[in-house]
């Protein structure tokens, strides 16, 4: 690996990064591959091993402290961690850089990415969002949005943020980004926000990206929000937030096609992992729909909210959702469909498979009539499609209602699936577990029994509902093992 031309005053710095030797193929069970580098030995003093899994291996590396950065907790390192971006761009067509950040307390405003880079959070590693609200620029609403969530108009920018990228992984040793939110929901709460309150990680138009390994708390709003971007992994990641902070959803694909996201844990204020696609007219115009989505293996708790919502934003349409291994515990509800007259699009070809839910308000909740609009420009004839939704192997205890379905008047939700499903419900639960309007479907195997607009097939039809067996192009997306010796 090639050490970095760093400015002069740089040059005092404790980091060397030494030469690559070598690329060695490992195997990872057949499905995966590795590539390991082998790199010379030094005759620093010491050294330190740097070894994880990445969609890229870089060739070129830097140390934050080589910027000048100071990880006290209390100098501002924004300027050191844009001018470290900008200069390691320079690298983007030669192997591609990384930027390490060391243990340490590392306050910051935002800062934008750039292409073929690695950002890596070495183990005590913290990034402290900065709350001085001079430091967030105000950038234009989303496209298909037209408006902000929080207020009308533009929105505060991102801690890590990019857009018209390829090649961008934000990873670490579970190093931590903080976003301090409480003074961003103090304001909300107050009613004193101009704008809408920022992200943790926004990559917006890009491609091959992949955050992983890290854990993110207290984000003034939503933690990890990938938009018109394809080709997603994100994994391993923790997200802490009070549950009853503002609006702190967990992981929101929002008008992106091929991701992953597996191998989460989140507490969250709302909903975990909420699959967006824009907002009523802005979104129906703009027309980019989330698709080929793979959510497995989450661990959620969210008392006020989902473990998986669908919209209330789907006006862009949201097709080919697949979530298997849920595990959800004190949240209200498993999954939910959020949508509304004057949303249009779709929600369709969903499926869900082997859900493990304790401590319930419900199971399964679809909403017609959620309600929240951009503006008052939105189309009443806009009528949501909502079809195709399947549930099956699903386990729950202490459930107050097993379900709450309310499709629109004259605009059912049709093709509803739900099979071998058992719900032990609460000692003071609804009189009765199921509410259904305005939908269509079959059941087969669930307990408690059903509505009448969802008749059961018998007990030998418990196999319905069937998960696809076909591969989304995501799962085939190989790992590379990436070693590193970096010597001080």
């Amino acid at each position: 690996m090639h050490k970095i031309p760093l400015p002069s005053q740089m040059e005092k710095t404790s980091w060397l990064l030494v030469v690559v030797l070598g690329v060695v193929l490992l195997s990872l069970g057949g499905a995966e591959g590795r590539k390991s580098r082998i790199l010379d030995e030094s005759s620093s003093s010491s050294s330190y091993d740097l070894e994880y899994s990445a969609i890229s291996c870089r060739a070129h590396s830097a140390s934050i402290t080589d910027f000048g950065g100071v990880g006290d907790g209390k100098t501002l390192n924004t300027k050191a961690f844009q001018e470290a971006v900008n200069q390691l761009s320079n690298y983007a067509s030669d192997g591609g850089s990384q930027l390490i950040v060391p243990a340490g307390q590392w306050l910051t405003g935002s800062f934008n990415l750039t292409s073929h880079f690695t950002l890596f959070l070495q183990k005590d590693a913290v990034l402290l969002a900065s709350q001085g609200i001079n430091d967030w620029a105000v950038i234009d609403p989303l496209p298909s949005y037209g408006h902000g969530r929080d207020a009308p108009g533009g929105r505060y920018i991102s801690l890590l943020f990019g857009t018209n990228l390829t090649d961008v992984i934000i990873t670490g040793e579970n190093g931590t980004i903080d976003g301090q939110g409480a003074l961003w929901w103090q304001k909300f709460h107050s009613k004193k926000l101009k704008y809408t309150r920022p992200y943790l990680i926004e990559i917006m138009h890009s491609d091959n990206i992949q955050i992983s390994n890290l854990t993110l708390i207290n984000s003034p709003s939503w933690n990890i929000h990938p938009v018109y971007s394809s080709n997603i992994i994100v994994q391993g990641i923790t997200i802490l937030a009070p549950v009853k902070s503002p609006n702190t959803d967990g992981i929101n694909p929002d008008s992106c096609t091929n991701m992953r996201i597996e191998d989460n844990y989140i507490v969250s204020g709302d909903d975990c992992v909420a699959v967006k696609s824009g907002w009523d007219e802005y979104g129906i115009n703009y027309g980019m729909p989330t698709s080929q989505l793979i959510i497995r293996r989450l661990t959620c708790i969210s008392p006020y909210s989902a473990a998986i919502a669908l919209g209330s934003e789907m006006s862009g349409g949201i097709q080919d959702v697949r979530a298997e291994d849920i595990t959800a515990i004190n949240t209200e509800s498993g999954v939910r469909i959020k949508t509304a007259v004057g949303r249009g699009g779709f929600v369709k070809d969903v499926y869900v498979k082997g859900m493990t839910l304790h401590t319930m308000k419900w199971v399964f909740w679809m909403t017609g009539n959620y309600g929240s609009h951009a503006d008052t420009h939105w189309d009443p004839n806009a009528l949501p499609e909502i079809k195709g939704i399947n549930y099956r192997d699903v386990v729950a205890e202490n459930v107050s209602m097993a379900a709450r379905l309310e499709g629109i008047s004259g605009d059912p939700f049709t093709g509803i699936c739900i099979s071998n499903v058992t719900i032990g419900m609460a000692k003071k639960a609804k009189k009765y577990p199921w509410t259904c309007t305005d939908i269509e479907g079959i059941t087969s195997g669930v307990q408690p029994p059903p509505c009448q607009l969802l008749p059961d097939q018998g007990p030998e039809k418990t196999e319905m509902c069937n998960f696809p067996t076909e591969s989304l192009a995501i799962d085939n997306i190989e790992m590379q093992r990436c070693s590193y010796r970096l010597n001080y």
